[in-house]
């Protein structure tokens, strides 16, 4: 760690980065099992009430691109701070909504509010580690960040027998004031800020995206999430509603789901020590192809053959993040909270363009889902083909090993 935080400490600063990372799963899993209840209690459809979770995530992108930039000139932690009062309120109002018009009305507030934490935990993360260090830094807050998928939905399913889906927005507004006693203690972490004026500061996204050898690895490494969205949008209507589980045993299986995925930060931090980074990548697209061909063909035949696939598929596109997502960052000296934000914008995007995809046919999910999974493992994989032995990759994986 390259920065001392008296309060935290070495520990606290894990357990902080853990929490402020958690924010994204935790807002979108907690009422996934109450997806098809809310279609017969709001008298709504299939298509609004995915709204919430597509409208969510549109706005959560657009608002990284927000906040990030100023993270630079403000500092980290005053748009912490601010970005999780924004968060709380709308958690707040969300719980008191009665019809999904106002819903999805706070649940943009509530994106709006969350993407100003995410981008300042990634950069919290550039901001105080280095190399191998950084990896593992992320290795671990991911793999323990994928515990809130699986805690989420039976927390989720519990709170819709107890009570109903407005509960959880409760939940994730007491979520979110926890995390502000977190961030009160959390000490700047900003070297130097950016001296420009705030509009100049948005325009640090364009000098980004004006690197080549940034963007060449952002077209590879970001379209990778839309095969996880798409799946975390169709499964609680391919479980519930096509394989008949009741909402907490969809629960069950999304936990199954998500504690598989967790294995694979650690998976990627003992495969790197015995195989080449490049290798890890390319494995994991492979697998995605797979994965993608055997929901195509056998997925349909019961909601166990169903998780086992949906398991190492998730697996494949978490491993590549850890790498992918370092090396991005090592393409930028400077302006980190902007190459964060066009980072995390760009695979929200993706992801929510995975999630209106694979809902278009609403009949045939299964399907939809094992296409986008070939199609995103193919295309992931050829251009990674052509780049991997770049010399802005193979130097920068080089700095990263040390």
């Amino acid at each position: 760690m390259t920065q001392e935080q008296p309060i935290l400490g070495k520990t606290g600063t894990l357990i902080f980065l853990i929490v402020i990372s958690a924010f994204p799963p935790l807002t979108m899993d907690l009422y996934l099992p109450a997806l098809p209840q809310m279609v017969d209690l709001l008298n709504t459809n299939q298509s609004m009430v995915n709204l919430t979770l597509s409208a969510y995530f549109v706005t959560y992108a657009i608002g990284l691109l927000f906040w990030g930039p100023l993270s630079e000139k403000f500092g980290r932690k005053p748009i912490l701070m601010t970005g999780i009062t924004i968060y709380v309120l709308a958690s707040a109002f969300c719980a008191l909504a009665t019809n999904i018009e106002h819903l999805i009305f706070y649940r943009v507030i509530q994106a709006f509010g969350g993407s100003a934490v995410t981008v300042v935990a990634t950069a919290i993360v550039k901001d105080l580690y280095t190399g191998r260090e950084r990896e593992k830094i992320m290795a671990t807050v991911m793999s323990l960040v994928i515990i809130a998928p699986m805690v989420a939905p039976v927390l989720g399913a519990f709170l819709l027998n107890v009570y109903s889906w407005h509960m959880m927005f409760v939940a994730l507004a007491i979520f979110g004031t926890a995390s502000g006693l977190f961030a009160l203690c959390y000490r700047e972490t900003l070297a130097q800020r950016y001296t420009g004026s705030v509009l100049r500061s948005w325009g640090r996204l364009g000098v980004v995206l004006k690197n080549p050898r940034f963007t060449s690895l952002l077209c590879i490494f970001s379209i990778v999430p839309m095969a996880l969205m798409s799946f975390l949008a169709a499964g609680a209507y391919i479980y519930i509603d096509g394989f008949g589980l009741t909402e907490q045993e969809f629960s069950y299986a999304f936990a199954f789901n998500a504690f598989s995925a967790s294995f694979g930060p650690v998976i990627y931090m003992k495969l790197s020590k015995i195989i080449s980074v490049k290798k890890i990548i390319s494995l994991s697209f492979l697998v995605l192809v797979i994965c993608g061909c055997l929901t195509l063909t056998i997925g349909h035949t019961s909601p166990w053959v169903f998780a086992m696939i949906a398991a190492p598929a998730t697996m494949a596109v978490i491993i590549p993040r850890i790498p992918g997502t370092n090396l991005m960052l090592e393409q930028q000296d400077t302006d980190t909270g902007s190459a964060v934000a066009i980072i995390q914008f760009v695979a929200m995007i993706f992801g929510a363009l995975g999630m209106t995809l694979v809902t278009l046919r609403p009949e045939t999910l299964i399907e939809n889902l094992g296409t986008i999974q070939l199609i995103i493992g193919l295309t992931g994989g050829g251009l990674w083909l052509l780049a991997k032995n770049r010399e802005h990759v193979t130097a920068k994986l080089l700095k990263m090993a040390s």
